[in-house]
């Protein structure tokens, strides 16, 4: 499926640095990059995989652009599957533009769209489309577990295990058509135990992957988690030391911080979107007033609350309001403070609050940082994370298309078991079937390809 235009992009980020990168990719990257590059070699016959020095020069006035490094990648073996060249030149937002508009003003290069050259691979069949979504999980990975999985999922091992789904359910189907064709000759013994036995099958391999899901969108997205408490309990000191950066102005006047606050921070491999709220209490001051309503929606949204005392002073009535609020939710207790003599009642806590739940710190002393990464890795994800082998379904699209071809199945089974004839019993097995391929990009809609590609950023 060999597009007509060709592309270009700058494929690195725009800033100072030692080297840019711009990506050219279609019938004409080779052509349209040698109208503009001098060299001692031909690159219209370059071999593939090779790298040329050169100087880009502008064709009309012969001056001299950049200095640069012109690789050449031949189609298909290449990212997009098509011709492509990446022209390397020195770091710099002048020097990457001059070199990008001069290429362009030769009329046979278009801009690329976000993501097109990702697009390109998947619709000339170099990847599948969860092949293609972990491209950009890669690029936003806040951590190197997260890294991994999409790494893992790049090179293909979900949708190794989603094609193998999806044939044994094409076994089934053919096995019901040829019953509905030929009832005459009772072709492997097609009967309703035997849908059952394919389908019980199929749903315990889907379960086995959903099992992971909300490991995997936590490691992808990150787990929400909001630092509340009365104010002038440590709140932005523990975001400054988790974060390990002064990011929340700390000072000994309660109420300085007016707004949410959010970071990201890795924790034994965990990713956490922190946010820092102002400290909940009630207060005259309008500004302060917007602030711990803005508290109050970040405490609503979170996966998880970070619940910061003052163990250096007793339970305060704010305290008891943010106690009664908390009720139900993932909180973690932090006992801020205790290189001082411990005042709060921890009993009442203990009471209120799982006691594994309550951890002892001291964020001036960084102590106890270490019993709350072993905390939240309790709590998500049972003490540990799974093994490195484990293929982890992290994408929303992915986890909403598995549950519906799981659910399609077992609407099957329920068919069958109603004494329902086979040829509608078929019509759900071949939904799952086709909401599988929708995970890879077998079967899926034109604007929902278009929709998850906009995502991307330019140039990859």
């Amino acid at each position: 499926m060999m597009n007509q235009d060709t592309i270009a992009a700058i494929a690195t980020a725009v800033g100072e640095g030692g080297i840019a990168v711009i990506r050219v990719s279609g019938p004409g990257a080779v052509s349209e990059s040698a109208k503009i590059f001098r060299s001692k070699s031909n690159i219209a016959d370059a071999s593939s995989h090779t790298v040329h020095y050169g100087h880009i020069v502008d064709p009309q006035t012969d001056e001299k652009v950049e200095e640069i490094l012109l690789t050449v990648m031949r189609g298909p073996r290449s990212f997009t599957a098509e011709d492509v060249v990446e022209l390397s030149t020195h770091g710099g937002v002048v020097a990457v533009k001059r070199v990008l508009e001069l290429l362009l003003r030769q009329g046979g290069v278009r801009i690329a769209e976000p993501g097109e050259f990702t697009k390109r691979a998947f619709l000339n069949g170099r990847i599948d489309l969860a092949q293609a979504e972990a491209v950009i999980d890669l690029i936003r990975s806040k951590s190197d577990r997260a890294f991994s999985v999409a790494m893992k999922q790049a090179e293909g091992t979900l949708s190794k295990r989603v094609k193998a789904l999806r044939h044994n359910l094409v076994e089934l189907l053919a096995h019901i058509e040829v019953n509905i064709d030929y009832p005459e000759h009772d072709v492997a013994e097609m009967t309703s135990s035997y849908i059952r036995e394919k389908s019980e099958e199929a749903v315990a391999e889907i379960d086995r992957l959903l099992k992971t899901a909300s490991e995997g969108k936590i490691l992808r997205e990150g787990i929400t988690t909001a630092i509340v408490g009365r104010p002038n309990v440590g709140k932005s000191s523990l975001l400054n030391a988790l974060v390990q950066e002064n990011k929340a102005i700390v000072t000994d006047i309660a109420g300085t911080t007016r707004d949410v606050i959010e970071e990201f921070v890795t924790l034994g491999g965990i990713p956490l979107r922190l946010l820092d709220t102002a400290g909940i209490r009630e207060t005259t001051d309008v500004v302060e007033q917007i602030g711990v309503e803005r508290s109050r929606a970040a405490l609503t949204d979170a996966d998880l609350i970070l619940f910061v005392v003052n163990a250096a002073e007793p339970l305060q009535a704010d305290d008891y309001k943010l106690i009664e609020q908390l009720g139900g939710r993932p909180v973690i207790v932090l006992l801020n403070k205790t290189d001082l003599p411990v005042v709060a009642d921890t009993e009442e806590l203990a009471a209120r609050f799982k006691p594994e739940s309550i951890v002892r710190l001291s964020v001036l002393q960084e102590q106890g940082l270490d019993q709350l990464e072993k905390v939240i890795a309790d709590m998500f994800f049972g003490g540990e994370l799974e093994s490195a082998d484990l293929t982890y379904v992290s994408n929303v699209r992915h986890i909403g298309l598995l549950h519906q071809a799981k659910q399609s199945l077992i609407d099957g089974m329920e068919a069958t078991a109603s004494g329902i004839p086979i040829d509608l019993v078929q019509i759900d097995v071949r939904t799952a079937w086709e909401q599988l391929g929708e995970v890879i990009g077998d079967s899926v809609a034109e604007s929902l390809i278009d929709q998850i590609f906009s995502q991307f950023c330019l140039g990859k």
